[in-house]
């Protein structure tokens, strides 16, 4: 196909490493026409968020380097990123695609926000004109599978058992939870379960909201509120903080709980990626998804049913990019067929009559035995049949 693309993410690459290759859009405008005028490059798309950087590419050959092409027209040098990106071809870029755009592949297990933003991504390619039919196409089933795994399925980024695991933990660490000042920070789902386990278990509970809207806002049973700007206050001197949001942000720095006159005893971080500063862990007890031990893995049936609707938007490119491929092959199968009827000598016959009907039915007859007949060899009954429903049902059948 010489579909290819190279990243360059969180996966492998730390933030420094990722900030010379961060582009704003502007960056993008400038580097997607130099990339297309790259020679032998036929399309290509550039993805750039926080956590990514991806370059996707439909080429005349399968010799070229994404890498290599990226670096060259960005300016930046090459060996740099080779031992930190990833190249992918083919089959195996496109299924990357696929998985980048329902979430499968975000640092926030099943975060949606990375669906908009490969949107996006095609959408100022084509505008520019750098994006060929190849990429327009794979780019549209990407952004459709990734709209159906939204909403047919149900990924969560952190099981919810590692609720009931970082309670657990804190009832050992803190001996019994009965009576105890407990902070939440986040609203989420993962907050609101904590919130409760901790209200349950005999905590003192309040939770951080940034927002409240009476009768929208939910806020578990028996939890008190606090505005999240403010929550240094209610944070120093309680017993325990969990800190459960999908912020990209720390919640909690070091010089925050520094500043406190009477640090939390114990802090547990229930986040991917992390909400809680790893310098906290001089001045405290923190406990993060690492501490918790084997999770239980409740995507397991959820990860199945997305990756069986990638596959079906991975199957529907494949037929459209093998259709594509035969199209100079079909309009040379149509001007053999007008050939072969117009130099017919029962087609002379009735050109001389006039007789439009005829010379229409044996225009249809002899182009269908022609095509027919030259695949009696590998036709079945079953597709002759497949084949006649689809012309009926095109003609109201």
């Amino acid at each position: 196909m010489n579909i290819c693309m190279t990243g360059i993410d969180f996966q492998r690459a730390n933030l420094s490493a990722r900030e010379p290759v961060s582009f704003v859009q502007g960056q993008v405008e400038t580097l997607l026409p130099k990339i297309r005028a790259f020679d032998g490059v036929l399309g290509c798309a550039l993805l750039a968020t926080c956590n990514r950087t991806e370059l996707y590419l439909h080429t005349e050959h399968p010799d070229i380097d994404p890498l290599f092409v990226l670096c060259k027209t960005a300016g930046i040098p090459y060996d740099a990123y080779t031992a930190i990106s990833t190249v992918r071809t083919d089959q195996d870029a496109v299924a990357h695609l696929m998985e980048v755009a329902s979430g499968m592949q975000s640092q926030i297990f099943g975060d949606d926000q990375i669906l908009s933003q490969v949107r996006n991504a095609i959408t100022l390619s084509r505008r520019l004109g750098c994006a060929d039919s190849v990429l327009d196409t794979l780019f549209r089933h990407a952004v459709t599978g990734g709209k159906r795994v939204k909403t047919e399925t149900h990924l969560i980024g952190v099981p919810t058992s590692a609720a009931h695991r970082g309670v657990e933990k804190a009832r050992d660490a803190l001996h019994g939870l009965n009576g105890k000042r407990a902070v939440v920070i986040g609203n989420g789902e993962m907050g609101r379960l904590t919130a409760t386990l901790l209200y349950q278990a005999g905590c003192e509970v309040t939770i951080t909201l940034r927002t409240y809207r009476h009768g929208e806002t939910i806020v578990p049973a028996g939890c008190k509120t606090h505005p999240y700007d403010d929550r240094f206050s209610i944070i120093d001197g309680a017993d325990l903080v969990v800190s459960a949001t999908t912020s990209p942000h720390f919640t909690l720095t070091h010089e925050q709980v520094h500043a406190m006159q009477t640090p939390p005893k114990l802090i547990v971080d229930l986040a991917m990626p992390r909400d809680i500063d790893d310098g906290i862990a001089q001045l405290t007890t923190v406990y993060n998804l690492d501490d918790l031990g084997q999770l239980a893995d409740e995507n397991a049936d959820e990860r199945a049913a997305a990756k069986q609707i990638l596959e079906e938007e991975e199957t529907e490119f494949y037929a459209w990019y093998e259709y594509r491929k035969a199209l100079p092959l079909i309009a040379e199968i149509k001007d053999t067929a007008v050939a072969r009827v117009k130099y017919d000598h029962a087609f002379s016959g009735l050109y001389a009559d006039g007789d439009l009907d005829g010379l229409t039915e044996l225009a249809v007859h002899k182009t269908i035995d022609m095509l027919l007949g030259g695949m009696k060899e590998i036709l079945t009954a079953a597709q002759v049949q497949s084949c006649l429903s689809k012309m009926q049902k095109g003609n109201g059948k």
